[in-house]
């Protein structure tokens, strides 16, 4: 219908124009045009409506229903882990979550629409916002566990590490491509220094885990955006050599005792081991299927697990004592699922910045998920990442699905022109 309507206009529009030397009448010759011009705008408008429809059709349905599977999961599983602690701020946990995932949602949505070349306005901002915030964060933040991460302005409180790891990654895609022909070595040192501003201002709050979480996704960002393999060789051997001096002279007392504790998990099990030896425990105790929804005398109910950090740190050691190895894998296999999907987005992405930025949101996803999984069950020295869209972090879980919007939109843009 809308087909012929197009034709019909043209037609109309040819008619006025032949009809042109035989009109007398000025003003009737106007409001014929002016009606010709408001049907071709109708079409205009119908255009853009039916250019947005197609996005959300074509958008990765996979990575969406993923995505909301995990979001939903989470706040069962927060809502389970904190339903039996007598705290009542605690028992409000879930909604909290329930709302920011409500609210991630709609980031995601209004990102995937947007092309993801338009990033490029916005990136600059947002890191600069970021650094800006760290700044802040050292002054005016708030300290929790020996780190000053976390910062209040009004009624919002969040952590700006997990802004300018995000924005980061948004530069150095966006220099990695704009830059292919500069030499590899100033690229990388560039490179470099726009992922070392911020770390270095995560690292004096002192934040050690966002600072782990950078490293492999610049590593990956180097690989995918062309760096020469032997700089990224030199580079990692580099970074071991001086794994030795940072443990022993760039740490903090309770940092080395995370390290000591992951080492020599029997030296101390009632103090710096006593949360690994716990994790644990809860883990193990889960067996098969888990001990239940909201299931009572459980180590999280007993108080054995960090009762400040099992709904979000240790969220992990929850599910798998109340919903046991099934729950766990199910988890696991979920995340491997968002996981590959991002992978597959990047591999029919349509340039190099949709490939580096798919590449980027998925090393960041991954990083937090192996270190977050891998210290609850004494694979890792304890760090304090949280696990991406499972804990409870309102800024965090806004931050990864809006970079999951950025992957979904280098889906839905791939054939689509700017």
């Amino acid at each position: 219908m809308q087909i012929i309507n197009l034709i019909q206009h043209t037609r109309f529009s040819t008619a006025i124009a032949a009809d042109r030397g035989s009109v007398g009448n000025s003003e009737s010759y106007r409001c014929r045009c002016l009606n010709v011009c408001s049907q071709i705008f109708e079409l205009e408008l119908w255009s853009c409506r039916f250019y947005q429809h197609r996005k959300l059709r074509i958008q990765n349905w996979l990575l969406l229903v993923t995505m909301l599977a995990l979001a939903i999961f989470v706040v069962i599983a927060i809502y389970s882990a904190t339903s039996s602690r007598s705290d009542p701020y605690a028992a409000d946990f879930w909604r909290k979550q329930a709302n920011w995932v409500a609210v991630g949602i709609f980031a995601f949505m209004v990102t995937s629409l947007i092309h993801y070349r338009w990033i490029r306005w916005g990136a600059l901002p947002m890191y600069l916002a970021g650094i800006v915030f760290l700044i802040l964060t050292k002054f005016i933040g708030t300290k929790v566990y020996g780190a000053r991460s976390w910062l209040h302005l009004g009624p919002i409180n969040f952590q700006p590490a997990q802004l300018a790891v995000v924005a980061g990654i948004m530069v150095l895609a966006i220099f990695l491509t704009q830059f292919r022909e500069m030499h590899p070595m100033l690229r990388l040192l560039l490179s470099g220094a726009i992922a070392g501003a911020p770390c270095l201002l995560i690292l004096m709050q002192p934040d050690l885990g966002e600072v782990i979480i950078w490293i492999p996704v610049l590593l990956a960002l180097w690989f995918v955006g062309g760096l020469p393999l032997r700089y990224l060789i030199c580079v990692i051997l580099i970074a071991i050599a001086f794994i030795p001096i940072a443990i022993n002279f760039g740490l903090k007392p309770y940092q080395q005792q995370r390290i000591t504790a992951f080492t020599h998990p029997d030296i101390d099990k009632q103090g710096s081991a006593w949360a690994i030896n716990q994790s644990l425990i809860a883990i193990g105790s889960g067996g098969w299927s888990g001990k239940g929804f909201k299931a009572a005398n459980t180590q999280i109910e007993l108080g054995f697990l960090p009762a400040t950090a099992v709904h979000n740190d240790y969220i992990f050691s929850a599910i798998g004592e109340q919903w046991g190895f099934v729950g766990g894998i199910l988890l696991i296999g979920g995340f491997a699922v968002l996981l590959m999907t991002c992978l597959f987005v990047a591999f029919f992405a349509g340039d190099q910045l949709g490939l580096l930025l798919a590449v980027g949101i998925t090393a960041l996803i991954f990083t937090h998920i192996f270190q977050n999984m891998g210290m609850t069950i004494a694979l890792l020295p304890i760090t304090g990442v949280p696990l991406p869209l499972i804990s409870y972090s309102g800024s965090f879980v806004l931050m990864i699905m809006f970079g999951l919007g950025l992957v979904n939109s280098v889906w839905i843009h791939r054939k689509i022109p700017e």
